[in-house]
């Protein structure tokens, strides 16, 4: 019986701390958004170790962005690429802190953060990441305009309003 207890005692502690860890490295697990007068909206927090990290969706499944202005490219790691169904195009070489990398382009066709929808965008299948985020690079962060204060970054994307109904309703 005390066995069982301490099980069920260790056993509660590992979810408590799995969730805990997972909210540090994760704060943004649905991030928040809103939708007025042709702007689309989110706020992210930094996480514990000072990056901003998100989930978010490409084509629809649910995947983790880490927003990273020094990445040229929406870069999907492999594994991850052949799950989403990301077709390889063109090779590519790009530069890193590691120096070249050798990598593949591609496309998305529909990326979301929140109500920010981002369609066709170019991105390239990294074959040397061995996690899982998607570096949200500038391909994808030069469409939008972010604002960063404290630990909190608001992300807008500014879209063209739907054009007024003629009267008469033609």
């Amino acid at each position: 019986m005390i066995a069982a207890m301490w099980l069920l005692l260790l056993g509660l502690l590992t979810l408590l701390f799995d969730g805990l860890l997972e909210r540090w490295a994760n704060p943004n697990p649905e991030p928040a958004g809103r939708v007025a007068g042709g702007v689309r909206e989110v706020v992210l927090q930094r996480n514990r170790y000072g990056h901003y990290v998100a989930t978010g969706r490409i084509n629809g499944t649910e995947v983790v962005f880490l927003l990273d202005t020094g990445a040229s490219d929406v870069s999907v790691p492999a594994g991850l690429a052949r799950r989403l169904g990301l077709e390889r195009l063109a090779p590519a070489v790009y530069q890193t802190a590691r120096g070249p990398m050798r990598a593949w382009r591609t496309r998305i066709a529909r990326l979301e953060l929140g109500p920010i929808a981002l369609t066709d965008l170019p991105a390239s299948i990294n074959p040397h990441a061995g996690d899982e985020e998607v570096l949200l690079g500038m391909t994808a962060l030069k469409q939008l305009e972010f604002s960063q204060r404290g630990d909190t970054l608001i992300i807008r994307q500014y879209t063209a309003p739907d054009p007024p109904v003629p009267a008469g309703g033609n």
